[in-house]
């Protein structure tokens, strides 16, 4: 939960309509350029926000840090390679790292990001949250990217195994997000803390404040 820092609320409002877009702009850019128009002729080939976000997915992310926005939908046999429904997955996710980057630069340049001086405090939060974004959508889990991600890269053997996990994915996030914290067990920090830490020193070329 947010709490009641206005500050944080703040930060995350603007980071959601800024990362969910470019990431949903990029798989629409990505479909495109493999031939697949179904997102542009949706209207989702633009980085107007409205396009993209979904209220009650957006409202989760603000609250509970949470979401989802609309997916962009596209049409695999459209597309003029086997490996383009894969690009266009992983796209999502490095619009993400993109971002993180640019918000880095500043930072690793020698800007301030301590709490009292808010453009540095921001970009590091912008920077966290799109690495988190990122991160969270490799998880080859459906619907998140990392689903048809694996499934393209993955050997052929293990495409059950994928099969199997797809059907329950909705389900597992359901668990691992929200039942599984109340009990106590973190699942998803524990997967996501090692590399996410990781690349904030990478990025910043220090040891990360994190709050």
């Amino acid at each position: 939960m947010l709490g009641t820092d206005p500050t944080i609320f703040l930060i995350r409002a603007i980071t959601l309509v800024i990362s969910l877009t470019f990431h949903e702009f990029a798989h629409a850019w990505t479909a495109a350029r493999f031939g697949d128009y179904t997102a542009k002729a949706n209207g989702r080939l633009t980085l107007n926000p409205l396009k993209h976000l979904d209220p009650i997915g957006s409202l989760l992310m603000l609250v509970a840090g949470f979401g989802w926005a609309k997916p962009v939908p596209i049409n695999p046999s459209a597309m003029s390679s086997r490996s383009g429904v894969m690009w266009t997955s992983l796209a999502g996710p490095f619009a993400n790292f993109l971002l993180a980057i640019a918000a880095a630069i500043p930072l690793r340049m020698g800007l301030s990001f301590a709490q009292s001086n808010f453009p540095g405090y921001f970009l590091l939060n912008f920077m966290q949250l799109n690495l988190v974004l990122m991160l969270f959508n490799l998880i080859p889990i459906s619907p998140l990217d990392g689903e048809k991600i694996a499934d393209y890269v993955w050997p052929p053997a293990w495409s059950s195994v994928l099969e199997r996990i797809t059907r329950f994915g909705p389900i597992i996030l359901l668990v691992a997000i929200f039942l599984l914290p109340y009990l106590g067990i973190d699942v998803l920090g524990a997967v996501l803390s090692g590399p996410l830490n990781n690349l904030m020193m990478m990025l910043l070329g220090r040891t990360p404040f994190l709050f």
